[in-house]
């Protein structure tokens, strides 16, 4: 039996597959744009085994698109019927019965029969790499955490991908909160892996939650090696580059990174549909034009929205929707959603709670019913973080709970949100923080100075 470069077993034949199989590892722990190739090149020389092709059937349902997952779906089963016919091992039996349970609804399923196989290969950094994916799909940044910290032991100074594990526990200490440790562990991760482009982003998930735009900016220019190479979660770290420029103000340089960076190849992986819808409302509710930028997202959109993978994806394709002015569709997309919530499956609870409750109020915000808006997004806001994605993620929702608040009079709400998203933020004031609570201030002083009748 071989072992890869992570001293997991994979039962190669052929030393150019072993090659491939290192490198598929390395670049899909980078982001790197060579993964699949790398992938299918090992398929292509040993087609009778099936832990890689369990691995395709992963990667394919982590895209959260249908026809990925009905890809994937077609990968399990040739991956079933060589695992029956052949050589097995713990480890392709426990990627297959992830992959299974994904396919059937069960992401914390999936995630346990990968913790298996870590219990018995703690050095497994494929399957550490993917369990923190699929937890950060989910919204289970303690559990992101906990994985992390368990096989970090197995990953010493000489383990080869000790780096990117390094980020992966940067991001997940940003995301409970830790955010000196996180920066520290990203930054330390970057000097053993600098093309890790998740621990860039981790330490500038760092400087936006503690209100450090310009090192932020510093940080992600000072490092194109990790991005560079990427595949498209290079369009994620300009994202993160925007936020930092639209706290200072620089709508400018903020249009200009949407259009040569971050939308410059319209995609509709749901992941770029998020990054841009996210950015455009952003910049909407602090009162930029945007122009016609909406229409090529909502037309995306009104494709997916009977996609039924990911409610993430779906709040996404709401806020292009209702930037496009496609009023019909996002009425589509809330009855999908709410067919969705009943399937009685972990997936369907999310559907249900929150993302109906999500959907109703951001299709209100989009027309204006504010109260409307303010009443479903205050009781989504509540189990948000089930959605998965992270703080900077789902603040978007948070701004636009806040701002609906504001609209519709609800002023010591939206300062109660406000004070409870600065404490998440370790007591820090961004811009938008601050223009709304003067906003606040402003409305209760014109409110008292008004002559009672």
């Amino acid at each position: 039996m071989h072992h890869d470069r992570s001293g997991a077993p994979i039962a190669l034949t052929e030393s150019a597959s072993a090659t491939h199989w290192d490198a598929m590892t390395a670049a899909f722990l980078a982001h790197g744009r060579s993964t699949p190739d790398h992938l299918a090149a090992v398929i292509a020389a040993e087609p009778e085994l099936a832990l890689p092709i369990a691995v395709k059937g992963l990667f394919c349902v982590m895209l959260g698109r249908r026809e990925m997952t009905e890809a994937a779906t077609g990968a399990a089963r040739d991956a079933r019927r060589l695992m029956d016919a052949g050589p097995d091992c713990p480890r392709t039996r426990h990627f297959l019965e992830a992959l299974d349970r994904w396919l059937a609804g069960d992401p914390p399923g999936a995630i346990a029969a990968l913790e298996t196989q870590l219990t018995a290969c703690p050095s497994d950094t494929l399957a550490a790499k993917i369990v923190h994916g699929m937890r950060f799909m989910i919204g289970d940044a303690e559990g992101m955490l906990r994985s992390v910290e368990r096989v970090l032991p197995a990953h010493g100074p000489d383990h080869p991908y000790r780096g990117y594990l390094l980020g992966c526990r940067a991001f997940a200490l940003e995301e409970t909160g830790t955010y000196c440790a996180a920066e520290t562990s990203g930054r330390d991760g970057l000097v053993l892996a600098r093309d890790d482009a998740w621990g860039l982003h981790a330490v500038a998930h760092v400087h936006d939650m503690t209100h450090r735009p310009a090192e932020g900016i510093a940080l992600i220019e000072a490092h194109p090696e990790s991005w560079e190479g990427c595949n498209n979660f290079r369009y994620h770290v300009w994202w993160h580059k925007a936020l930092l420029h639209l706290d200072r103000g620089e709508i400018a340089v903020v249009l200009d990174l949407y259009d040569r960076r971050i939308r410059a190849d319209q995609t509709d992986d749901y992941r770029d549909i998020a990054n841009a819808t996210s950015l455009l409302m952003r910049l909407e509710l602090e009162g930029a034009a945007v122009g016609d930028r909406w229409d090529e997202l909502a037309a995306l959109a009104e494709s997916r929205c009977e996609d039924g993978e990911l409610i993430f994806a779906d709040l996404h394709y709401m806020l292009a929707l209702m930037g496009g002015a496609h009023s019909d569709s996002a009425a589509r997309l809330e009855r999908c959603i709410a067919k969705r919530a009943g399937t009685g499956t972990p997936m369907g609870a999310v559907a249900d709670d929150p993302g109906r409750a999500a959907a109703a109020g951001l299709a209100a915000f989009g027309e204006g019913r504010y109260d409307a808006a303010f009443r479903n997004l205050s009781v989504a806001m509540q189990g948000l973080q089930r959605i998965g994605g992270s703080h900077a993620q789902r603040d978007v929702f948070e701004r636009m709970t806040i701002d609906a608040g504001l609209r519709a009079g609800q002023f010591d709400a939206a300062e109660d949100m406000l004070n409870a998203r600065a404490a998440k933020r370790a007591g820090a004031l961004d811009s938008f923080a601050d223009t709304r609570l003067a906003r606040i201030s402003a409305a209760r002083t014109t409110r008292m100075s008004i002559p009672a009748q």
